[in-house]
């Protein structure tokens, strides 16, 4: 009989009069929250805009839930499709079940349609938030909890999960994953936060650090885990995803760092900046090009051109200026001539 154990609620559901509230979900939005709010400090920091970050988010959280439903739907087919289950289940996310690679892989087809349209690029804004995803999945993990789902092998440590039970469970003292991959995910985040103030990480190497120690402490809890899942050469499918996924992450850290070092300098351009002299539609009275400034310039210029020109002729002859004195010299010319003649 175990002395101490991590006690599991007896419901995972809190009646606030007619509104459930579940706990699965509420700590899927607290770590939303918390991964916006760090997020939206650390992209500041690098001289982004104050609320850039919820606004790829807008785009990134739906895209993530969606696709992290779906990964785990695919995943656990037999779950929702097998003889004796209802289909239906498949949709109610709020009795659990996300993928964590659907959804950062939705999440980020989201956040890459958000950032084309502000302008700024997709890698700096996922390393702004690469340490409070980590630190929102640690939050998420304890919706396991609420759920009594996703627990390890028996075992009778002090820290073990008692588990009652229930449908698809048996009743017993397990090694709580949940635990364990909630606090390896605080670790990864502090890994990030302190890999990026020491190496100035940039171009998305933040964002692969995070994949790459998440995916490091998901194998060994993942093969810790007793729940029905799919295997491939004796690993469980997650653990082979993780493997994968882990050498995908280290590769683009290298190559990433020669091809493209150091970090980025500006990331989000200053859109409200003033406009360069002629370079927008608003400034073209400035530079002269606007239709009406035309008018009057040319207006003015004719102006001046036929002031010139009659300045050039006698006021009162309108005859070419010079003419009589032309004339009157002429004659004088011949008046002197001809007294030397005689």
């Amino acid at each position: 009989m175990n002395l101490a154990f991590i006690p599991s609620p007896s419901t995972g559901v809190i009646e606030l009069g007619p509104i459930p509230l579940r706990g699965y979900a509420f700590c899927i939005i607290i770590g939303v929250f918390v991964a916006v709010w760090f997020g939206n400090k650390r992209w500041v920091a690098r001289g982004g805009k104050a609320g850039t970050v919820a606004d790829v988010a807008v785009w990134a959280v739906p895209f993530g839930l969606v696709g992290g439903r779906i990964y785990h739907v695919i995943t656990d087919y037999q779950l929702y499709f097998s003889d004796g289950e209802d289909w239906v289940d498949a949709f109610k996310i709020w009795e659990g079940g996300l993928g964590i690679w659907g959804a950062v892989a939705f999440g980020a087809v989201g956040a890459w349609i958000a950032c084309r349209r502000r302008g700024i690029p997709l890698p700096a804004w996922a390393d702004a938030l690469a340490p409070g995803l980590a630190i929102a999945q640690a939050i998420g993990r304890w919706g396991n909890w609420f759920n009594q789902e996703l627990y390890g092998k028996p075992t009778d440590l002090p820290w073990a999960l008692e588990i009652s039970e229930g449908p698809n469970r048996l009743a017993g003292t397990y090694h709580p994953t949940f635990l364990y991959e909630s606090l390896w995910c605080i670790g990864a985040a502090l890994l990030v936060i302190w890999a990026d103030r020491r190496f100035r990480l940039g171009h998305g190497r933040a964002f692969a650090l995070y994949v790459a120690a998440y995916c490091a402490g998901r194998g060994w809890i993942e093969y810790m885990r007793v729940d029905e899942a799919h295997h491939i050469l004796g690993l469980r499918l997650n653990v082979w995803t993780a493997i994968i996924v882990f050498v995908l992450a280290v590769v683009y850290i290298v190559i990433s760092a020669k091809i493209r070092p150091g970090r980025e300098e500006i990331v989000e351009p200053d859109r409200d900046a003033t406009p360069a002299k002629g370079s927008d539609q608003d400034g073209s009275d400035q530079d002269g090009s606007d239709q009406d400034g035309s008018d009057e310039d040319g207006s003015a210029k004719a102006d001046a051109d036929e002031q010139d020109a009659g300045a050039k002729k006698d006021p009162l002859t309108k005859d070419e200026p010079g003419k009589d004195a032309t004339a009157e010299n002429a004659g004088a010319a011949g008046a002197t001539g001809a007294a030397e003649k005689s």
